[in-house]
């Protein structure tokens, strides 16, 4: 596709022309057109993983509101979560599986007195949609698409805390972890979510699409960096968090990458007679592991995962270079036998077999 075509056909940010004026290279993510980078991909890693605080552009993130007196019951039909032991202002990770128990979409639900928000990535957001609509048919249970209307900035890194605070104010920036609230902002309502994706401290913030390019001016006056997309790939591979339609779809069933997200008492779900079984009769046939080298290394995306004796166990999803660890990293499916961390396996490459070992994840333990 030629650039001009690319940019009728894909979404814009709110904040497009923003990034445009800071120098971004714009590139094509899931229908969207994403800063890539502002010119210097790691020295935006860096304002994220040492001592200061990136800002991320997240408003691809596919944003609903769910709400109706029915709205738990029927939300705790279709996930894997238990949103009925979700306090108010706090929010859990859950995934939509479909009858088979694979992966539809992993999400992050919230409840707020008013209902629940729910978020998932950009490339999943018209199947949650679809999902939770074809439902609103059956009794008082609403939902509404809040991704046009509104932009997703995140701030993460050592200095979010005081950034939010210098911008937010105090009761913004001492929002607990795992946490959301609504505060005010220049007299109009902002939505925080106090969580990571980068395993920093950081913050989720949820504006209208008018202020978007206000609160992104304010961040960054009090110090907060412009992060391009391809730094945050490098982040979000060090804190092991898997990509759908990268590390994760709809072959796999939830269990084998996002065993967090799932709740084995909350009782009857689309999709949860067979996660359940998987359970309780043994475990997943495979598992999302994190790769380690000992050192830099280039190998082929998809790689082959072999046992020390020659079996093929597994494949590799994603690779990186780590700048924080200093030797390339990755994510991938290993076979349950072979998933216990720093078991010994080989890369099967067109460079030939090259030693690596199973790590445990996330690899960077930052300061969240």
């Amino acid at each position: 596709m030629s650039e001009a075509a690319e940019q009728i056909t894909s979404k814009r940010s709110p904040l497009h022309e923003t990034h445009l004026r800071l120098g971004a290279t714009m590139r094509e993510q899931d229908g969207w057109l994403v800063p890539a980078s502002y010119g210097d991909e790691l020295f935006e890693y860096a304002a994220v993983r040492e001592k200061g605080a990136g800002l991320i552009d997240l408003s691809p993130c596919a944003r609903f509101h769910v709400s109706g007196t029915e709205a738990e019951q029927f939300l705790n039909g279709l996930i894997t979560n238990d949103v009925k032991t979700l306090p108010e202002n706090q929010w859990m990770l859950a995934a939509f599986p479909n009858v088979q128990g694979r992966l539809i979409a992993s999400v992050r639900v919230g409840r707020l007195k008013d209902g629940f928000l729910i978020d998932t990535e950009a490339v999943t957001g018209q199947k949650v949609f679809q999902t939770i609509q074809r439902f609103t048919l059956a009794g008082d249970f609403h939902v509404a698409e809040l991704t046009e209307q509104s932009a997703l900035l995140s701030v993460q890194g050592k200095q979010a805390v005081e950034i939010v605070h210098n911008v937010l104010g105090e009761a913004a920036a001492k929002t607990p972890k795992r946490n959301l609230a609504k505060y005010e902002w220049q007299q109009h309502e902002l939505t925080v979510w106090r969580a990571t994706n980068t395993s920093e401290d950081g913050f989720d913030l949820v504006t209208r699409s008018d202020d978007a390019q206000a609160l992104w001016e304010a961040l960054i006056g009090k110090g907060a960096r412009p992060v391009g997309y391809d730094a945050f790939e490098i982040l979000r591979i060090e804190a092991g968090v898997p990509r759908y339609g990268v590390d994760v779809d709809e072959t796999n069933v939830v269990s084998e990458a996002l065993e967090e997200a799932v709740s084995y008492t909350k009782g009857c779900y689309i999709g949860q007679e067979i996660i359940a079984r998987i359970k309780y009769r043994g475990h997943v046939a495979k598992k999302l592991i994190g790769i380690d080298f000992d050192r830099p290394i280039e190998v082929d995306q998809q790689a082959k995962l072999k046992s020390v004796d020659d079996k093929e166990i597994g494949r590799i999803t994603s690779m990186t270079f780590s700048p924080h660890l200093g030797r390339t990293i990755g994510l991938g499916y290993v076979k349950y036998d072979y998933a216990a961390p720093e078991t010994d396996v080989k890369v099967s490459s067109t460079a030939g077999d090259m030693a690596a070992r199973v790590a445990d994840l996330p690899f960077v333990r930052g300061s969240w």
